[in-house]
């Protein structure tokens, strides 16, 4: 298995933050590149994008919602118990996706795993008690039966759970902007998107605000709580100058998915690899919306996607000014506290190790040195 983030030693709370932020990375980053594709065909295809094209815009619904979750229950079922595991981890999020308004991430992350532990007691249970020649009607009719009834279990038990958390985190981040504390909307806000509860407190909590509030005023502050693409860009950035080496090409596609298509999920798992950049998204937010705050800027609608491009589209004439300046902001002290954060990259090695098949180049000058030396040591 692939380790996305740098071994967790400890028991302490930080080391149980870092361990679950790693486990979730696991899960999301093998689907990057099922990411990216959803990212580019939003970003291209649908009314507000480069490309407009109804028809193949028909995919996107159907790949936030179904695709992307199953590969993600798939994937932590897969951790857990293998291939089996990871059958499993699907069919049992399909149950929680089925009737979901909103894309069901953090479900899959939690019943697929889930699911494939259930799965793995089992095995364990009946190893070694099956007569010969039953072994495969066994493993075929237990996997099917435990991934449907965790699917069923999903659709009334797990799915209602991470709709509350969602109501919740939404009223939080309510109760905020009706105490005139909108720079505080980052503390709710960021870490919520991070957990892709991002579309949820969008459209759900800060839409119809916004809404009301720019038919009353002609633009609302509203809309680019949640959307600012500023900080995603100042982490990305962030991490392609001071992150883990194995990962820095992965950046440019990502920044070109985020900053321009305006999907930002893409950075989510950037996050996820390290939970204590989460400060940093908040730092970022915070001074964004402050920016915005004191500049009167606003939107008249929202920007969807979260790109540049939207964001210019719907800004009010005369606007440009706060709009560009909060993002601007928002980015570099993102930027700056990530990298701090992340030690400016000491802490990453300067090399990576070699694998088996590869060849060490070596030093004439060193290797004659270390020759001598072992000359003498042997006279």
């Amino acid at each position: 298995m692939t380790t996305y983030t740098p071994e967790v030693t400890g028991s302490g709370f930080r080391a149980s933050v870092q361990r679950v932020g790693g486990y979730l990375a696991s899960m999301v980053m093998p689907n990057i590149g099922a990411f990216i594709a959803w990212g580019l065909i939003t970003a291209l295809f649908i009314p507000t994008g480069w490309i407009p094209n109804a028809h193949i815009a028909q995919l996107v619904g159907p790949m936030i919602t179904v695709l992307l979750p199953l590969l993600i229950g798939y994937t932590g079922g897969r951790l857990v118990h293998g291939q089996r595991g990871a059958v499993v981890g699907a069919v049992a999020t399909m149950g929680i996706v089925v009737g979901a308004d909103v894309p069901m991430f953090l479900g899959a992350m939690i019943i697929g795993p889930l699911a494939a532990y259930v799965l793995k007691l089992w095995d364990g249970l009946v190893e070694n008690r099956i007569r010969p020649g039953f072994e495969m009607l066994v493993d075929n009719f237990s996997a099917g039966i435990i991934g449907g009834a965790m699917a069923v279990g999903g659709l009334y038990g797990i799915g209602p759970v991470v709709e509350w958390l969602t109501k919740t985190a939404g009223k939080g981040a309510d109760w905020l902007v009706a105490h005139d504390l909108l720079p505080l909307t980052s503390v709710v806000v960021e870490p919520a998107k991070v957990l892709f509860l991002n579309n949820a407190i969008n459209h759900g909590v800060f839409g119809p605000l916004g809404v009301a509030e720019a038919a009353e005023k002609g633009k609302s502050i509203l809309f680019m709580i949640e959307s600012n693409p500023g900080p995603g860009l100042g982490l990305l950035l962030a991490f392609f100058l001071f992150g883990p080496r194995s990962l820095r090409p992965t950046v440019p596609a990502a920044i070109i998915v985020q900053f321009l298509g305006g999907i930002h999920e893409i950075y989510f798992p950037y996050v996820l690899m390290k939970p204590k950049l989460i400060l940093a998204m908040i730092c970022g937010g915070a001074s964004g919306v402050g920016t915005f705050m004191l500049t009167g800027a606003g939107l008249v609608a929202t920007p969807s996607p979260g790109s540049i491009f939207a964001y210019m589209a719907v800004t009010p004439k005369g606007g440009y000014f706060g709009v560009l300046l909060g993002i601007v902001i928002s980015a570099a002290v993102t930027f700056a506290v990530a990298s701090l954060l992340m030690g400016f990259g000491r802490g990453e090695p300067k090399e990576e190790a070699l694998g088996p098949d590869e060849e060490t180049v070596v030093n004439p000058d060193e290797a004659e040195n270390a020759a001598a030396k072992l000359t003498r040591q042997e006279a």
